[in-house]
C-alpha cells in the first residue's frame, strides 16, 4: 500500500484550539492495515498548523496558548485586512505538516506525545490532508 491519500475533517471549537487527533489518526491508519511505514500529514490552511506536544498534561496546552499570544499577539499595525495576522504568524511558527514513523501498525510516538491540530482563527472546519506510505 504505497501512497494511501485520505482527507480528513475536524471542527475546532475556540478562536485558538488544540484540538488532539491523535486517536483519530491512529483510527485511519488502523483501517488501512498498513503495518510499517510513515505518516505524513499536512493542513492546507494558512491559519491553521500540526504541532506534536505532550498530551498527558492539559497545562502544557495551556502555557503553549499563553506563549504563543505573547509571540504574535493581535496589534493595531497590521496591514492585512482580514484582521487575522497573529493567526498567519501563528500558523507559520508552527508548520503545516508533520511526518511519522509507523512501526507494527501504530504511529511511532514517544509516551507523552500527541498530535494537535492547531487553530488560530476559529472555530472553523478544518481538512487535513494524510498520506499513509509504506516502508
Amino acid at each position: 500500500m504505497v501512497g494511501i491519500i485520505r482527507e480528513l475533517t475536524f471542527a475546532t471549537r475556540e478562536n485558538m484550539d488544540f484540538l488532539e487527533i491523535t486517536h483519530a489518526l491512529q483510527e485511519d491508519l488502523s483501517k488501512t492495515g498498513m503495518k510499517d511505514g510513515e505518516g505524513i500529514f499536512f493542513i492546507p490552511h494558512t491559519t491553521a498548523g500540526l504541532t506534536i506536544n505532550e498530551n498527558a498534561d492539559p497545562d502544557v496546552i495551556h502555557d503553549l496558548k499563553l506563549a504563543l499570544k505573547r509571540i504574535a499577539p493581535d496589534l493595531p499595525g497590521y496591514r492585512h485586512l482580514e484582521g487575522n495576522s497573529s493567526a498567519h504568524l501563528l500558523a507559520s511558527l508552527m508548520g503545516f505538516s508533520l511526518t511519522v514513523p509507523v512501526r507494527e501498525g501504530r504511529l511511532a510516538l514517544g509516551t507523552w506525545q500527541g498530535i494537535y491540530l492547531c487553530e488560530f482563527d476559529g472555530p472553523r472546519r478544518r481538512k487535513l490532508l494524510v498520506r499513509w506510505r509504506a516502508s
